[in-house]
């Protein structure tokens, strides 16, 4: 489900009604916890947070013209999506996710290479997402990345 906006206000004022509040306290836990350096925009037509070009000039390797994604925020038609690169990057960093979910939800998380799925808002642990999100400066992420994409 792709939503049209040019702000991340706009994007919320878009979703439905019945996940706002869960939506918007997510994006408030990300932006409170990410590292000094990472930008919120719209990326990829969800609310994206990102390296910008000023501090990682080269950009996203499959188009340098974009910056470095890091996390992005979207409500999809069944779920709301978190999509985090650090995770699907490092494995540690996963299986320290996946290992403190189950702790606090009691259940393993749904999720992809990097996408953590919501389809209970009253399930989202707002705290351990926020905890999350302050796991990786910008600098770690741009080194992780660099590994990764020039084997």
């Amino acid at each position: 489900m792709k939503i049209e906006a040019s702000s991340p206000e706009e994007y919320i004022d878009k979703i439905p009604e019945e996940r706002k509040e869960s939506f918007s306290k997510l994006r408030s836990v990300i932006k409170d916890n990410l590292p000094t350096g990472f930008e919120e925009t719209i990326s990829y037509g969800m609310i994206g947070y990102i390296v910008p070009h000023s501090l990682y000039p080269e950009g996203y390797h499959c188009d340098p013209k974009l910056p470095l994604p890091f996390i992005n925020l979207a409500s999809q038609k069944n779920y709301i999506a978190v999509y985090h690169s650090g995770i699907y990057a490092s494995p540690d960093l996963q299986k320290w996710f996946v290992n403190q979910y189950k702790k606090q939800i009691g259940k393993k998380p749904d999720m992809g290479k990097s996408c953590i799925r919501f389809k209970k808002t009253d399930e989202i642990p707002f705290d351990l997402i926020g905890e999350l999100a302050s796991k990786m400066t910008t600098q770690e992420w741009i080194d992780l990345y660099e590994t990764n994409t020039k084997r």
